[in-house]
This record gives C-alpha cells, structure tokens and sequence, in this order.
C-alpha cells in the first residue's frame, strides 16, 4: 500500500470519527451514522490495499 493510499484512508477514517462525534453531540443520528459508515468504508479500503499489497509480495517471492 502506497504512502497516498493509507494518508487517505486515515482521513477519511479520521473525518468519519469527527462526524459520528459531532453527530453524537448534537443529536444528530443520520450524521452519527454518516461518520460510522466512513469508517467502514476506510477500512474495507484498509483491507483491499493489504491484500494487494500481500499478493504482490507473494508474486514477488516466485519470481527470486
């Protein structure tokens, strides 16, 4: 996973935190669960930049 890659996906986990916050502060349910599905979204992007990063070194391994 690129050094970009994982910036954004820390951003958007990090905006999706500050909305549930916000959300949860103000009242605010359909904000709250905009920011929980950010974080969702940011892991499931987490854990296809892995798996493609683990495919890679495994491609990596058979080649040497």
């Amino acid at each position: 996973m690129g050094f970009d890659d994982k910036a954004d996906n820390k951003a958007d986990d990090l905006k999706g935190r500050a909305k549930e916050a916000a959300g949860s502060v103000t009242g605010d349910d359909d904000l709250k669960n905009e920011g929980r599905a950010d974080q969702a979204e940011s892991s499931v992007k987490q854990a296809g930049e892995k798996a493609k990063d683990a495919a890679d070194d495994l491609k990596d391994a058979f080649k040497k």
